[in-house]
Order: C-alpha cells, then sequence, then structure tokens
C-alpha cells in the first residue's frame, strides 16, 4: 500500500500521512506531486502516455512524475517517477520551476517540476497502478501530436511552447 504525506499551504509536512486515493484532504492540505520535464542533447523530449485503464484521462499524453511516496523529498520522488514509468536515469536536473498548485478542491496537490537530461534504456513500468508508453519526440513530432490528442493541460502548455521554438 503506498501513502502520501500532507503538507501545509507552507509546504511543510504536518506530520500526518493518507493512503494513495483516499482523499481525506481538509482545506489548506496539499500532498505533492513531481513532473520531471525531460530532454536529450539531440533536442528530443521524453513524453508518456498514460494506460487506458486511469481513472483520471486516459491513454493521454503527458510528462513523467506522480506523487511523492511518504517521507520521499521532491527530488528523491522525480528520480523514483522518471525511472518507475520509463526505465530511464535522471543523470541531471537543469532547472526547478518555482513551487505550484493544482486541483483545488479535488486533490490539493502542491506540484513540484524539475528541467532535467535522463539517459539509459526505455523499460517496462514498474509500477503496480500503471503501465505507461514512453518515448523521445522531436519538436516537429511534438508538434503534430498536438494536433488531435488530448495532453494533460500543463503538458500540453509545455509541449506547445518548447515545439514551436526552432
Amino acid at each position: 500500500m503506498e501513502f502520501w504525506d500532507i503538507y501545509d499551504i507552507n509546504k511543510r509536512p504536518t506530520g500526518r500521512t493518507m493512503k494513495r486515493n483516499d482523499w481525506c484532504l481538509k482545506d489548506g492540505e496539499y500532498h505533492l506531486t513531481v513532473l520531471g520535464v525531460v530532454a536529450r542533447p539531440d533536442g528530443t523530449f521524453l513524453i508518456t502516455k498514460r494506460v487506458l485503464t486511469k481513472a483520471w484521462a486516459p491513454g493521454w499524453w503527458e510528462v513523467s512524475g506522480g506523487a511523492a511516496q511518504a517521507g520521499e523529498s521532491s527530488y528523491d520522488a522525480v528520480l523514483r517517477e522518471v525511472k518507475e514509468e520509463t526505465g530511464l536515469d535522471l543523470i541531471a536536473i537543469d532547472d526547478k520551476l518555482y513551487d505550484s498548485y493544482s486541483a483545488i478542491g479535488f486533490s490539493n496537490e502542491t506540484n513540484a517540476v524539475v528541467i532535467g537530461k535522463a539517459s539509459g534504456e526505455f523499460a517496462p513500468s514498474t509500477s503496480t497502478f500503471e503501465e505507461i508508453s514512453a518515448a523521445w519526440y522531436s519538436r516537429e513530432e511534438v508538434r503534430n501530436l498536438l494536433k488531435d490528442k488530448h495532453f494533460a493541460a500543463r503538458t500540453q502548455a509545455f509541449c506547445y511552447m518548447w515545439a514551436k521554438n526552432k
């Protein structure tokens, strides 16, 4: 069974945990999620596709990420999520965006977004909760995906801005 830490508005642990997807959060409480925006030196970008059995956004495109497990830092969580979902190793973190919040009133997520580089070979997901297909995409390929494929909103916005550049 997977447990998540519960955080306050200042992203400090409250000392309480919750079971995965057992939404017991009170107003002003959050759980930590991470997103890994990952590229390779050749200019391609990592995108994953959600498994069709997910309750929310099945089959949609997104970047690697997920919930931090109890006791896990955002850094450790993004390393684990990228490895778990793709088989790749995150080898460098180039930047971290300022903390954001999403799904307020639903899942109350505080988000840590890191931009980095990965190496290794793709491998099947090791998660017992999901299987995800993952691949490297060029700017041209991303522009084509954006024409008629469903994306998670944050991934869609990032992909659009990234793909429209040369």
